[in-house]
């Protein structure tokens, strides 16, 4: 199945006419901090952190940033993703973050490909797949964790079935439109589905714009 980089949509180019190919999501400008808060609770200070559907690339600077123990390797799904991100990353000149890599999270056991994560990270994903592809995510970060490893998956979730603003019963309606197969997923489905996949649900995060941050470990 080809990726679809529904989250780019929602990102502006920032060029300024000598050729940087950095891109800017206005909601990544907004959550850094945030996410970052959530991290410094949760995330190891040490080892390989691998970052689903890394977009446009300014989380994967600032993370890197933020936790120099951590090699960060950003990935995206979209070819064309991966310019901005390394863009980013050139600007960045952070040595602990890598060349992005093309990763389709529908592909049949990607985890298993890049094994041996301390930290598997997504933001803003499961909103803009299928359940099927969701799945396919929870699947591969279980396969990608090392024992005792860290997940945490970011972004709007309906709870016990339900939308629980009107911000997003309007933008769940929006992704429906353009496609009956993806929009909001139930907390409680995403929970039970990383439990099939090994994850424990270690906290689930109160985040601005009622959007949660799941926390789950894999056990050691």
């Amino acid at each position: 199945m080809p990726p679809r980089p529904l989250h780019l949509a929602y990102s502006s180019p920032a060029t300024d006419g000598d050729g940087d190919d950095r891109r800017i999501a206005a909601s990544a400008e907004r959550n850094t901090a945030p996410i970052l808060a959530v991290l410094g609770r949760h995330a190891p200070r040490q080892g390989r952190a691998l970052e689903l559907a890394a977009g446009t690339g300014q989380h994967s600077v600032a993370f890197a940033e933020a936790f120099p123990g951590l090699h960060w390797q950003p990935s995206d799904g979209a070819a064309d993703a991966l310019a901005s991100i390394a863009a980013w990353r050139r600007v960045s000149g952070l040595a602990n973050l890598a060349e992005p890599v093309l990763l389709d999270i529908a592909e049949p056991d990607w985890g298993l490909r890049h094994s041996g994560q301390d930290l598997v990270f997504v933001a803003n994903l499961l909103h803009l797949i299928s359940e099927a592809e969701a799945l396919s995510v929870l699947h591969g970060m279980g396969q990608a964790l090392q024992p005792g490893g860290t997940a945490m998956v970011y972004g709007p979730f309906r709870r016990n079935g339900a939308l629980t603003s009107e911000g997003d019963r309007t933008f769940d309606a929006s992704l429906r439109r353009q496609d009956a197969d993806i929009g909001y997923k139930d907390e409680a489905w995403v929970t039970g589905m990383a439990a099939g996949a090994g994850l424990t649900l270690r906290a689930a995060e109160d985040m601005p714009a009622n959007n949660l941050c799941l926390v789950f470990g894999k056990a050691g």
